[in-house]
């Protein structure tokens, strides 16, 4: 059948981790009782986004992979039977951590991991100190539901990722992400950041004849260093076809599980009408490997 059933966990973060993973795995049991084969978390979602501040304490919340959190959920995956995408703070080794996603297989196993390649650094988001960049590049993980594009939040802005994992073979873009607004900001700038973050990725969908899942937290968390006013996140979790149509988006406030089915027979129609990947001038593109062209 074409139609894929994808899940995706839209929920806010506390400091008791417990809670956040009891909140992560109802949703998640939500999500397969209602016929989801896919389901996907948001980024780091087993505690707060702690990238607010530069703390070496936040470094204890890192866990190897494999390790209990990939445990736990590949436990959950194999009883439910879905491939689940889950997002995880690596330690790989002493002073070499990751924002890494783990993809979990119906079986349980570890199908593939993705570490996140583009790594900011900004007011409330350093996450340069925590994080090194990945060194996988962008392969898409093979699955029982299809070959994943998995890509992590600020990879979202980046169309060359995106690319990247459709000529790679990717037949879905996914991205669990933690955004949102500065609360100081005037309610017209607030909307038209996420506007922009919706319409990149929509853009990369229709760039690439592939659709698009992105799954963000709702919810505010204060910086525990004062500094700044905190996130309000923007929530807006959604699912983009091959031609960048909305098939769903999520509240801008609430928790909640969408589901959304995804025709995977859509992107081989869409490329055959927009050829895309044909027409590329692959012979003239050798300066997108520099910084910038002086």
């Amino acid at each position: 059948m074409s139609i894929l059933k994808v899940g995706l966990i839209q929920q806010s973060c506390s400091g008791n981790r417990p809670v956040n993973i009891e909140k992560s795995v109802a949703g998640i049991r939500r999500a397969a009782a209602r016929g989801a084969e896919l389901v996907v978390l948001q980024e780091l979602h087993t505690g707060l986004y702690f990238c607010q501040t530069e703390a070496t304490a936040a470094f204890d919340l890192a866990e190897p992979i494999p390790g209990p959190s990939s445990a736990e959920f590949g436990a959950l995956a194999k009883e439910l039977g879905i491939v689940l995408v889950a997002s995880l703070f690596e330690k790989r080794a002493a002073g070499l951590y990751h924002n890494t996603a783990v993809v979990l297989e119906k079986d349980g196993s570890i199908a593939g991991t993705y570490r996140k390649m583009h790594i900011p650094d900004d007011p409330g988001y350093y996450e340069k100190f925590y994080f090194t960049p990945g060194d996988q590049n962008f392969e898409p993980i093979q699955t029982s539901v299809g070959k994943l594009g998995v890509l992590v939040c600020w990879d979202q802005w980046y169309p060359e990722a995106a690319r990247l994992m459709a000529l790679s073979g990717a037949e879905l873009l996914i991205y669990p992400t933690a955004i949102g607004y500065d609360p100081n900001d005037c309610a017209e700038e607030q909307q038209r950041q996420c506007e922009a973050w919706v319409t990149v990725q929509r853009g990369h969908a229709v760039a690439n004849g592939t659709p698009v899942i992105t799954v963000n937290r709702v919810g505010f968390e204060g910086d525990p260093s004062g500094t700044t006013a905190g996130i309000r996140f923007w929530g807006n979790s959604f699912v983009a076809g091959c031609q960048g149509e909305l098939l769903a988006r999520g509240s801008t406030t609430e928790e909640e599980v969408l589901l959304v089915d995804i025709d995977r027979q859509r992107s081989e129609s869409v490329r055959r009408i927009w050829p895309f990947l044909r027409d590329r001038r692959i012979d003239a593109y050798q300066d997108l490997l520099k910084r910038f062209r002086d």
